[in-house]
């Protein structure tokens, strides 16, 4: 799409319930070992493999609008953030609950889209949020009801494709530009080395999280983390 000259504007979206509920954390007793599992420097390495992935959106020439519905967790709450623009459905959720599970990032793009405080906020406690909270903490640019969802976003994308695509560009590249002279590559490039021993890293949590969801599935993983803060 960034290379078809008929195209000055490319939306993102999925179909089902959910627009992206991040990487895959299911597995089980039959999955092979990762060769990565303790070794940082290859956590890195995969890792890196992943950021690029997210940040697809941010390095296209084009912009990018995110039409989000259900679930943009984890690595898809990093996916939308990296979009030009967000239109959401009014059920949409998002957050970055890997920390539950001793993880975290690979992106940590959230402190720059809504401030430091809040993102503290959010990735300290794996926190979901709704649309209404995340347009009033800028992360997304409207909200719509559910079922106007796609038809919004088209109408949204025909009138930003009504500007002239060399302009669009230029404005992208402009904005990109004074973030990334900020230290915005830098500072997620710095994440990457902080996270990565993280992963590689035998937890306690994360060692209690991996015996139950090999034994009894992800569900139940996740069931047995969940029940632990519903006691508090």
């Amino acid at each position: 799409a960034d290379d078809d000259p008929a195209t000055s504007v490319i939306v993102l979206r999925a179909e089902g319930r959910s627009f992206c509920v991040g990487f895959d954390i299911g597995g089980g007793a039959d999955r092979a070992p990762s060769p990565w599992r303790h070794d940082a420097l290859k956590y890195r390495e995969r890792l890196a493999v992943s950021l690029r992935a997210l940040m697809t959106p941010w390095n296209l020439r084009k912009p990018v609008i995110a039409s989000v519905q259900g679930h943009a967790l984890g690595g898809g709450c990093e996916l939308a953030m990296f979009c030009d623009l967000t239109i959401a459905a009014d059920d949409a959720q998002f957050g970055e609950p890997e920390i539950l599970f001793s993880q975290a990032g690979p992106g940590i793009v959230m402190p720059w889209i809504i401030g430091h405080k809040r993102a503290r906020e959010l990735l300290y406690f794996g926190q979901l949020i709704d649309a209404q909270t995340a347009l009033e903490l800028r992360m997304i640019n409207r909200i719509v009801p559910r079922d106007e969802l796609r038809g919004a976003t088209l109408k949204y994308a025909k009138r930003l494709a009504l500007i002239s695509p060399e302009a669009l560009a230029a404005t992208k590249r402009a904005i990109n530009r004074g973030i990334e002279d900020a230290g915005f590559r830098n500072a997620l490039q710095s994440g990457l080395d902080v996270v990565a021993p993280l992963y590689a890293a035998a937890t306690e949590i994360g060692r209690q999280f991996d015996e139950i969801r090999a034994r009894d599935g992800l569900k139940a993983a996740l069931a047995w983390r969940r029940g632990q803060f519903l006691e508090e």
